[in-house]
């Protein structure tokens, strides 16, 4: 049975998701500044999509807290921490490499508070878990940003030490970050790409991770050969995801959550398909194909930024844990099919 909620026990989570915004804003703070240091053209295309994900996870974070309905302050000593962090990292005695080894441990420190807040709204109550549900996002990304991190320092401290690139440059941490934004490694959640019984959500949302992670990786790819790989996986992953969800999810959804809004996710992904086509179509390289990579990236963030919000909530309001794991395994199984298909 769920825990009765106490006022101390609702306060205490209040003041945890403002420890999570305080630490959150100072990440942001940190990886403008390592903009303003770095030169390094395959270190600032990470940072600047790390950032990019970063200002809109502080927005939901932010949301997630008015959900929750009670604010607080962080913790005095989040306060200092951030205070003392903020010092650290302006001076000038420390190097890039010794500064992102700091801001890796803040986003460690990040998985392992957004975990906490998952694990005790599961405990609390449904309608707690329901308004602290969008954290998964900042959970996950954050967690691959851990792996995308530790390539960055790899390769950083390489090249402060000797003057050179590592041999593998940052290629090597690559399919550590796409496993850990589908939740294959140290996931923010179970193994739900493992579990016959996993909510349809979570399956829907750790796709969406992983093609984010791909497409962020595709930009920062060093040759030709590493976009190729990297676009034939998004290029399956992508239309067997929609796939799977024209199937299965729209038609399970449809009656409750509208005709206008659910023919409107059929008709973006028609239109993302045309668009992997045509990428599909043109050399791997070169200015017109980054182009329409950014054209998937913000077509994409907009189709699962919907999902992710207005039809979660409606399935959440609508369907019962059983249905959605149910909805589930259909979905996984709907996939499987059309992977072996392609």
């Amino acid at each position: 049975m769920p825990a009765t909620l106490t006022d101390q026990k609702r306060t205490a989570i209040a003041e945890k998701l403002a420890d999570i915004k305080a630490i959150q804003s100072l990440i942001i703070d940190n990886e403008q500044q390592f903009l303003s240091q770095c030169s390094d053209a395959h270190l600032r295309n990470r940072l600047e999509d790390m950032l990019e994900d970063d200002h809109k996870n502080l927005d939901i974070v932010e949301t997630a807290i008015t959900q929750y309905g009670v604010q607080a302050d962080p913790k005095p000593t989040v306060q200092e921490l951030v205070s003392k962090a903020k010092d650290t990292l302006s001076s000038s005695e420390l190097s890039l490499y010794e500064k992102m080894a700091q801001h890796e441990l803040l986003k460690h420190g990040q998985v392992v508070s957004g975990l906490v807040v998952h694990k005790a709204a599961q405990v609390v109550g449904k309608d707690v878990e329901a308004a602290l549900a969008p954290l998964n996002t900042v959970n996950f990304e954050n967690r691959a940003h851990q792996e995308q991190l530790k390539g960055m320092l790899e390769y950083l401290g390489t090249l402060e030490l000797t003057g050179q690139e590592p041999q593998q440059g940052l290629w090597s941490r690559v399919q550590d970050a796409i496993a850990a934004a589908t939740g294959i490694v140290g996931s923010a959640t179970t193994q739900a790409s493992d579990d016959s019984s996993a909510d349809v959500m979570d399956l829907i949302f750790m796709d969406h991770q992983k093609a984010k992670t791909l497409m962020s990786e595709i930009r920062s790819a060093d040759s030709a050969d590493q976009i190729k790989v990297l676009f034939g996986q998004l290029y399956k992953d992508l239309l067997v995801h929609a796939k799977a969800e024209e199937a299965v999810v729209y038609p399970a959804v449809q009656s409750f959550y509208g005709n206008d809004d659910t023919q409107e996710l059929y008709a973006e992904q028609a239109e993302m398909e045309t668009l992997l086509n045509e990428m599909k179509a043109m050399p791997s390289t070169g200015d017109q194909f980054m182009a329409k990579l950014k054209q998937l990236k913000s077509m994409v963030g907009d189709h699962t930024r919907q999902e992710e919000s207005t039809m979660f909530t409606a399935m959440r309001k609508n369907l019962s844990s059983e249905e959605r794991q149910r909805l589930g395994a259909q979905f996984k199984q709907s996939k499987q099919e059309l992977q072996s298909q392609m």
